[in-house]
Parts: C-alpha cells; sequence; structure tokens
C-alpha cells in the first residue's frame, strides 16, 4: 500500500509539472526497482543483526553445524564434504596453531589448488584470530615473495605442485616455517602438514582471544590500479557482506546447489562462492582447476543450479559448444562479472539459462552493483532517486590521465546520464555497505581514497574504472583506467611487468599497456621496448619472463622501437601505443612487432598471416 500510494503522488507531480520522460523512466523501472528495495532491504537487516550479536564467520559457520551437520557442504571430485566435518577438520588446524603458540593478528600464507581443505584450513585459523594470506597459484620469484612480504606472513602452507615455485625463493624466505600440505617433502626443513594435524583435536578451540566482526579474517590480494599487488584487508563483516549481497539481491536459498571451478585465492571464488556456503548453508561443488568441456558435466553430476562465470568463461563454454547440440543442465542463475554484451544473448539462446546475474565490484572496493534482470550489458543499476541513499556515481575525469576533473569551487562533478566517467563510492566507515577497510599497506590505502569530493571533509573511493550510467540507472562498465589491465580474468599491473622487463633485459625505456583482440574479454598485455641497436635477445627476454611472471602477465606482444612518443612535456604517449596496438598496418616499418607463442614459449615475428589468423580467431589466445 505504501509503495502505491508514492507511486501514485509521485506520477501527479511528474505530470503536472509536464516531465512525460520521467513518467516513462518511472513507468519503465519501478518493478525493478521494488524488487530491488525489498532485498535490499532484507540484506541490511541481516548485517545489522550479525553486528549487533557479534557474529563471525566461524560463529555463523557453527550455527550452520548444529542445524544441518550431515548436509553436504562440498562436492569435490568423488569426495563430499559434510558441514560437521569442514568444523572437525578446521578445529584441529586451529588447535594445531594455538598449541604453537600462533596468535591474533599473526599472519600466513596459503599456497594451494581449490579443495575442501582449502576453506578448513582458513576457517580454522579464523578461529584463533590468526590472517590467511591467500596466494595467487600461478605466482613465481619476485611477485610470490612480494605478496609474503608484503602480508607480513610468519609462515607458508604451499601443495605439492607449487614447491617448485617456494623452492624458487627459498633463500629470501629462510625465516618462515614451511608447511607442505601433502606429498613427499620436496624443500629441506618443510614440515607435512597433513601429519602436523592428524592428532589434534577436533573440539573447539579454548581460551583464545576475542574475535569480533571487526576483525581480520584473511587477506586477499589485488592489483588495484597501480603498482605491485596490494593485500586488500578482508574483515569478517566483509565477508560476509559480500555472501549476502549475493545471497539477497540475487534470491537465491539454502537449498541451492552452487558450482564453483574459480579460484579460490579470489573474491569471486574465495569470497562469493565459499561465502554462500559457509555463511548460508548452500551446497557448493568445487572443481580443482576450470575446464570449459566439463563446465556443464560437473554441474549435472553435482546438480548446480547456480553458478558462477568470469567473462572469459563464457566465452570458452561458447566456443567448445558443437553448434546445433543442446547441453543438459540444471542450471537456471549464473552469477558473475565480464560478460561481454556482444556475445550475452548467444550465450543465453545457447545454453538456456534463466538469469544471468553480472555484477561489478572489487575485492577492497565499496562500489557494488548487480544485475537482477537481465538487462543485456549491464553491471547493475542504481535508480536516479536512490543516489542520496547509495552513494555510487561517476564523476568527470581527463580521459589521459583519468584524474578527476574539479569545478571552479574545487569540487567534482557529477556525470550526465550516458557521459562516461570515474565510478566512486561515498566512504562511511563502521557502514558494512560503505566502508573501506583498505589494505595492509598504509600508504596504498590512501591513494585510493579522493578527498573533498563534492562538500568539504567528504571521503569516496575511486574505482579506477570508467563506468556509464543510462536514463534508467543501469550502469554499464567501459574501460579500466590507470596503469592496470585485465587478461584471463587476472588483474595485471603494467609497472610490475615493466620492472621485470628492465631487469631481466637492461633497458631503461620500457611501456607496458594493454590491447583490445576481437573476441576476446578484457586486454591482452603489450610490451614497447626502446632497442634502436638491435641489441636484444629477444628468445632470452622470453625465457626469462617466464621464469618471473605468472603465465597471464607476459606480454602477447612485443613492439621494438627506436624511440618512444613523448607529449611537448615528456610525457609518454601511451594511448597512442595502445591505439595503434599490434596492428602491422599501423606502426612504421622499421618497429618489429613479436607474437608469444605460448607452445614454444618464444617470441615469434608478427607476420601479416598470424596477424590475421589472431583477428579472426584461427589462433588462440
Amino acid at each position: 500500500m505504501f509503495w502505491t500510494i508514492l507511486s501514485i503522488l509521485l506520477l501527479t507531480y511528474l505530470l503536472s509539472n509536464g516531465r512525460h520522460k520521467w513518467i516513462y523512466i518511472l513507468y519503465k523501472t519501478l518493478p525493478r526497482d521494488l524488487k530491488a528495495a525489498w532485498r535490499f532491504i532484507k540484506l541490511n537487516h541481516r548485517i545489522s543483526t550479525w553486528v549487533k550479536n557479534k557474529t563471525t564467520v566461524a560463529s555463523s559457520f557453527a550455527r550452520l553445524v548444529k542445524q544441518q551437520p550431515d548436509k553436504i557442504l562440498f562436492y569435490y571430485e568423488d569426495e563430499k564434504w559434510t558441514f560437521l566435518e569442514l568444523e572437525l577438520y578446521s578445529n584441529q588446524v586451529a588447535n594445531y596453531f594455538k598449541s604453537k603458540g600462533w596468535k591474533k593478528g599473526d599472519s600466513i600464507g596459503l599456497l594451494l589448488e581449490n579443495r575442501p581443505e582449502y576453506v578448513g584450513i582458513w576457517l580454522g585459523l579464523s578461529k584463533i584470530g590468526v590472517v590467511t594470506a591467500l596466494i595467487n597459484t600461478n605466482l613465481v620469484a619476485e611477485p610470490l615473495l612480494h605478496l609474503l612480504k608484503v602480508a607480513d606472513c610468519k609462515a607458508l602452507i604451499y601443495g605439492q605442485d607449487n614447491s617448485t615455485a617456494v623452492a624458487g625463493i627459498l633463500d629470501s624466505i629462510s625465516e618462515l616455517t614451511l608447511y607442505q600440505f601433502r606429498g613427499d617433502i620436496a624443500l629441506d626443513n618443510a614440515i607435512s602438514f597433513s601429519e602436523a594435524i592428524r592428532n589434534e583435536p577436533k573440539e573447539a578451540p579454548i581460551d583464545v582471544a576475542e574475535i569480533t566482526p571487526k576483525d581480520k579474517l584473511m587477506y586477499i590480494f589485488t592489483s588495484g590500479t597501480t603498482g605491485l599487488p596490494k593485500a586488500a584487508v578482508i574483515s569478517h563483516t566483509r565477508y560476509m557482506y559480500a555472501a549476502v549481497g549475493i545471497y539477497n539481491l540475487a534470491d537465491l536459498s539454502p537449498q541451492d546447489v552452487f558450482y564453483n571451478p574459480l579460484p579460490l585465492y579470489h573474491t569471486a571464488g574465495g569470497m562469493l562462492a565459499i561465502g554462500l556456503g559457509v555463511v548460508f548453508g548452500l551446497t557448493v561443488a568445487l572443481r580443482k582447476k576450470f575446464s570449459a568441456s566439463n563446465y556443464w558435466s560437473d554441474c549435472q553430476k553435482y546438480g548446480c543450479n547456480v553458478s558462477n562465470y568470469i567473462g572469459e568463461i563464457c566465452r570458452y563454454l561458447l566456443a567448445v559448444h558443437k553448434p546445433g547440440t543442446k547441453v543438459e543442465h540444471p542450471v537456471q542463475k549464473m552469477i558473475g562479472n565480464g560478460l561481454r554484451p556482444q556475445i550475452w544473448q548467444t550465450f543465453l539462446d545457447t545454453f538456456h539459462v534463466a538469469n544471468i546475474h553480472e555484477f561489478y565490484g572489487s575485492t577492497e572496493g565499496n562500489c557494488n552493483l548487480i544485475n537482477i534482470d537481465n538487462t543485456v550489458g549491464a553491471v547493475g543499476f542504481v535508480p536516479r532517486l536512490a543516489t542520496e541513499f547509495y552513494r555510487v556515481i561517476i564523476i568527470r575525469c581527463d580521459e589521459n590521465t583519468a584524474e578527476p576533473i574539479r569545478n571552479s569551487e574545487g569540487f567534482c562533478i557529477r556525470c550526465n546520464q550516458n557521459e562516461p566517467g570515474i565510478l566512486v563510492g561515498k566512504i562511511i566507515q563502521g557502514n558494512a555497505r560503505s566502508e573501506f577497510t583498505g589494505y595492509a599497506d598504509a600508504k596504498a590505502t590512501e591513494k585510493k581514497i579522493l578527498k573533498n569530493v563534492f562538500q568539504e571533509g567528504d571521503l569516496y573511493f575511486n574505482t579506477g574504472d570508467v563506468l556509464v550510467q543510462d536514463d534508467f540507472g543501469y550502469f554499464y562498465f567501459k574501460d579500466r583506467s590507470g596503469d592496470t589491465f585485465r587478461w584471463k580474468g587476472e588483474n595485471v599491473a603494467t609497472s610490475e611487468v615493466e620492472a621485470v622487463i628492465s631487469n631481466v633485459a637492461e633497458l631503461k625505456d620500457t611501456v607496458v599497456y594493454g590491447v583490445q583482440i576481437p573476441g576476446s574479454e578484457g586486454k591482452a598485455g603489450m610490451a614497447a621496448i626502446v632497442d634502436p641497436e638491435n641489441n636484444i635477445n629477444i628468445a632470452d627476454l622470453a625465457a626469462k619472463l617466464k621464469a618471473h611472471l605468472p603465465s597471464y602477465a607476459i606480454p602477447l606482444f612485443l613492439r621494438i622501437m627506436d624511440s618512444m612518443p613523448m607529449t611537448s612535456t615528456f610525457k609518454l604517449k601511451k594511448r597512442d601505443l595502445q591505439n595503434e596496438g599490434f596492428d602491422l598496418d599501423a606502426v612504421k616499418n622499421e618497429h618489429r612487432i613479436y607474437f608469444y607463442d605460448s607452445k614454444l614459449a618464444q617470441y615469434v615475428p608478427l607476420s601479416k598471416e598470424v596477424y590475421q589468423a589472431i583477428i579472426i580467431g584461427q589462433i588462440k589466445v
């Protein structure tokens, strides 16, 4: 009744003021907005209750264990883990590290493939207040060492598959206690993790420091917009908020079975998917590593009616699908980000999924959006009239520097409808929906905060991403600004890759940027290197890049140049390089272009034939 009366009053006002456009917009969006408002109210009520009751992830999970001890929490290959089994395993982890003197605030790195024990380890550590740093399993050499240092890890739990990577930095981590998860011990002084916890009590640990919702639960690493990966602080409240946002806004229930082939060290796989299990009691099917050919068969095998994705996954699924055949699966909802508008409808028509819940958000940010009504290409919406309640706003920025443009009074300028700009979100500390808990590095935290945005003293989180909002309130992702691009579902910091190239090639003038490849999500890496004397050893460079960078960060293209284009103020014209990309017709003849052949692990000259094969998709990248 309240909403009906409000709608009539609003329509009357608009009609009396001749605002027919707004009447049409209201007519089109009111059902969507009412649905979202109700789900949003439930979301906020639940979070408020958790904060009031000092609920943590571990206490929330313990409640589920009491309610449904024998319900299956995880399917993993041919294993089945119940809620009770994970609780007992996590208690053993907690009791072992408590007995060794670990205490609240200490940090331990976790470098392990997807498996149920992964969750049991960080959940157990959280029961004694130890913070787990979730480490990307693709990392080697300096990037791996950086993550351990920035999270101040005093120990590392690693899988047998990652022992070679750990061995590569062994001399630099001599002070860390090493635990190998399973298998024959490959490194000197490493402790068998499985043996260490085998005989520990399965009861919950006692006499531990109080754990509160605001305490750190884990670190998840993110490239942000510049520099080396940052350790984003994930508190218990933030973890639960991520889960409750997806749960309520996507209208899920405890009876749903969720398919998760994404890595557990990432937000989508480790927070959103796992959070639905440990916070809301859903069953989650895990896969060690994503497989396009097994995606739908896994969903069928485990009875998954909900699954997650990143944009690349959707493209891969379409690529392996045989035209004219129908895939049998029970999936009704898919939740993720990065599905390109160009293949959105084709994906729906091919696989007959009822709902695509595309969302926008970052590990550490407070600008969270979700598409609840299948609007093609949209990452979510905020009605213009609701902006005062949810301050997620697009502001004008310089096209080249991505710096906010300010008016004569020194304040930022809100973009008009359909005008692209930088997305920012108002920071309200203590509010789970709008707070910014930042990074382990205080300086990195400060760089992401915009001050005095619309009034003196206000604070906003700067996403660094360019979005646009249409007349109906829908947001559409346009580009990632700054010095980061996204490839294979991973953020790549250009400065990190530039540093590696400069070191291994002994060259000073290097610039790295992302370039678009038709039919691919994100942008592939390309490096322009100044080498007028033609001294660079391309084969040696390829070998060293492979040794020092994860596979997704190795530039797919090299451009060897005589000099670097500069502005009159001696700034690199990176945008010009990006626009020219790897197009052989766009670059000067004397510039050499190379393509990284991942099968050969070598750079090969980019011929017109290879270029054309990449453009039409004959060569898979």
